[in-house]
């Protein structure tokens, strides 16, 4: 029996004066950045507390019931019990330091989840050992792929009634992964009651791992059991059949009924696992002290260096794309994927993607050309900082007081480039609000502040006045994520606002194709005004529904050049302005044929109005569509009450996808897709339908069109003036 415990030492919040312990702690080879992601309620967070207790960043575990988690340091998050937005902080595993950031799990942040994903190399994907593959676990995958990162997948909770590892990879084979393949399995001894998880099964090395001492800091390594040995031996030639699929040497012993040694298995298990053609799944419960301890030995054997993942920038002389893989020695070039306007002023979330980055260097923002001093560079732990005096490639690191927005590149001058932005989502939901009371000068300002602050932060939030009723009108992802925002205001800034019924972001499209030959002419003394724009209008057919087109097939100079970006000016301005319901106009791809100039009275305003009217008059002719969000909703409810909840989706207008009968304690899960209007008071109905034990979750799935028959009571509530 070997025992390995690992020491428990804090680290306190500190200033760090030397650069060339920053640079050696932080070296490329020593670094990994990875973030946690998975459906809310799958256990991130815990996970994250036991990684900061057992790598000595802190003193004491905290859990999310009792409020006390580390990495949701936000009031109200610790209030609600969920994360609402990433945290990052950095921690040391066996000589390696390694950035974390904690992402939240409910699909009203989903941006949280995308922007840091964007500047991670790796990433541990975790699922619930009883629920298994979960909606919002389906959008964190394609938010994974989209940045190609290599993952590990911890399969938490499987201390739970009902939780059964080799269940839940079967269906991440089938649903998300197929080349998801275990290399520890969960240890279970009967404590008299049942089977009772305690410790994990080592795949590679075939020993089992207990984990004992104050929060399972001990971690005891045994021979497996004798009763396992079946069991290990399947996991074993499966993993060792997905390596050789991979390795010439790998496939050799296995051809030869040889063992490869652990050290040639994890050298090949790196290399497949970068690459993205084996994912490791690993097991265990955060809650109970299991498996954790692992887990991190396996974020620093299998996921990358950021050396290993050089990034591509776009070249802003020549549009090239432009590979950064000097390291620290190239020219500085840094990525501000988050922006937090707290209490130490605006704090700037950059990844350094190649070259240094010192305290007191100038760089330049690529946006704006602005030359900035970095007057504070700081290590973020959650809600605290540490101030250092230096950082390298491959690093995360927050700078302060430096004025930018989300998305800006820095760099020393000698580059000029720009990473790509992130994908934001379509707000899907809206609200009107107004100072409770009436107009006051002091409230307006402090709800100007708060606005312009929010909208800083996130960028899925959005904000806009209606200039018909003058209100102001609040767009979010969801119902969570506008009723967050709202209470920030109220407990932050003291306001009281009078808040109206949510309400659906609807787009208009059309089915048929209108043509247009329009002519814009005004005289009123002097230059006039003069434009004609001749075209068609047709619906887009694609992938996307809310993609739109412009197009140009003029022969000659029937409209001079310098007039056309005018004309798709005056189409962006009448797709905003809408059809029907007055919600903007998507789906429609516009190509301008002809048209005709004054040589006097012509100008780019002239073209922009004859567009837009041309343009609208267009969208009136054509046969519309009202397309609507639609969520993705997936139902866990007792057997008994599986009819009832399948009715009461039908009725809102769901298309079920899966019925699937699981165990007596699991239970029942139905997955269908409803429009996000009918979603609105579900949790009460399926509270009381189910005696209170079901639960849902659901998570955006696109836009699809409103039945014909619904169109008219649209139009009546919303008429052309379009709110939201």
């Amino acid at each position: 029996m070997q025992t390995t415990a690992h020491t428990l030492h804090p680290v306190a919040v500190a200033t760090v004066h030397s650069a060339d312990s920053i640079t050696a702690v932080n070296a490329t080879d020593d670094l990994r950045n990875i973030g946690i992601s998975a459906h809310i309620d799958a256990g991130k967070t815990t996970l994250s507390e036991r990684i900061l207790f057992y790598a000595g960043r802190i003193r004491a575990v905290g859990e999310v019931h009792d409020r006390g988690a580390t990495m949701d340091f936000m009031p109200l998050e610790r209030e609600r019990g969920i994360t609402i937005r990433s945290a990052a902080t950095q921690v040391q595993w066996e000589g390696r330091a390694i950035n974390l950031i904690d992402t939240p799990g409910h699909v009203d942040f989903t941006v949280e989840v995308e922007r840091a994903l964007s500047v991670l190399d790796g990433a541990v994907l975790v699922l619930c050992g009883v629920s298994g593959v979960e909606a919002q676990t389906l959008t964190v995958d394609r938010q994974m792929r989209r940045y190609a990162l290599p993952r590990l997948v911890f399969i938490n909770k499987l201390d739970r009634p009902g939780a059964d590892a080799e269940a839940v990879v079967r269906e991440l084979r089938a649903r998300i992964d197929p080349r998801a393949v275990f290399i520890n399995v969960p240890l279970y001894d009967d404590d008299g009651r049942g089977p009772a998880l305690s410790g994990v099964v080592d795949v590679i090395t075939g020993e089992a791992l207990r984990f004992t001492g104050a929060h399972g800091s001990v971690v005891v390594r045994e021979p497996c059991p004798q009763g396992m040995a079946g069991e290990l031996r399947r996991h074993r030639q499966r993993l060792l059949e997905a390596l050789a699929d991979v390795d010439d040497g790998i496939l050799e012993k296995v051809l030869g009924e040889e063992e490869p040694t652990p050290e040639e298995i994890i050298a090949v298990l790196r290399r497949a696992t970068i690459e993205g053609h084996v994912t490791p799944v690993l097991c265990g419960s955060a809650y109970h002290d299991v498996g954790v301890q692992p887990l991190l030995d396996a974020v620093v054997r299998y996921l990358p260096r950021p050396s290993e993942r050089p990034r591509t920038v776009t070249d802003l002389g020549s549009g090239a794309p432009l590979r950064l893989d000097r390291g620290a020695e190239g020219p500085l070039c840094a990525f501000a994927f988050k922006i937090d306007d707290g209490a130490y002023g605006q704090l700037t979330y950059v990844r350094l993607l190649q070259g240094r980055l010192r305290r007191g260097q100038r760089v330049v923002n690529m946006r704006t050309g602005d030359r900035l001093k970095v007057g504070r560079l700081g290590r973020m732990h959650a809600g605290a900082m540490e101030e250092i005096e230096g950082a390298s490639a491959g690093d995360i690191v927050a700078l302060f007081g430096v004025e930018c927005a989300h998305g800006d590149t820095f760099t020393d001058g000698e580059l000029r480039c720009a990473v790509a932005p992130i994908t934001v989502p379509e707000a899907v939901m809206a609200v009107a609000v107004a100072l409770a009371g009436g107009h006051d000068r002091r409230g307006e300002a402090r709800l100007s502040k708060a606005l312009g602050r929010f909208t800083r932060e996130d960028p899925s939030f959005r904000v806009r006045r209606d200039e018909e009723s003058g209100e102001t009108i609040l767009a979010g992802m969801g119902e969570l994520h506008l009723e967050v925002y709202l209470e920030r205001m109220r407990v932050e800034y003291g306001l009281e606002l009078e808040v109206s019924a949510p309400e659906v972001a609807y787009r208009e499209s059309i089915t048929t194709t209108s043509e247009f030959d329009h002519v814009h002419k005004k005289q009123d003394g002097g230059h006039g005004q003069y434009a004609r724009v001749q075209g068609r209008l047709r619906p887009v057919k694609g992938e996307d529904p809310l993609a739109t087109e412009f197009v140009t097939a003029l022969s000659g100079a029937s409209i001079p050049r310098e007039f056309i970006p005018a004309c798709q000016q005056g189409f962006a301005d009448a797709l905003a302005a809408g059809g029907l319901l007055g919600a903007p106009v998507v789906g429609v791809r516009l190509e301008l044929v002809d048209g005709a100039a004054h040589e006097k009275d012509s100008s780019a305003l002239a073209f922009r109005i004859a567009t837009r009217n041309a343009v609208r008059a267009a969208i009136r002719e054509a046969e519309s569509m009202v397309l609507e969000p639609c969520m993705a909703v997936s139902l866990t409810v007792p057997a008994d009450f599986h009819g009832a909840a399948l009715s009461s989706v039908i009725r809102r207008r769901g298309r079920v996808a899966l019925q699937e009968q699981g165990s007596a304690r699991a239970g029942n899960r139905i997955e269908a897709v409803v429009p996000l209007a009918e979603m609105f008071g579900y949790a009460a109905e399926l509270r009381s339908r189910t005696q209170g034990q079901g639960s849902f979750s659901m998570v955006f799935a696109g836009y699809e069109e409103v039945p014909k028959g619904l169109i008219r009571g649209l139009v009546e509530r919303y008429g052309a003036r379009g709110r939201r």
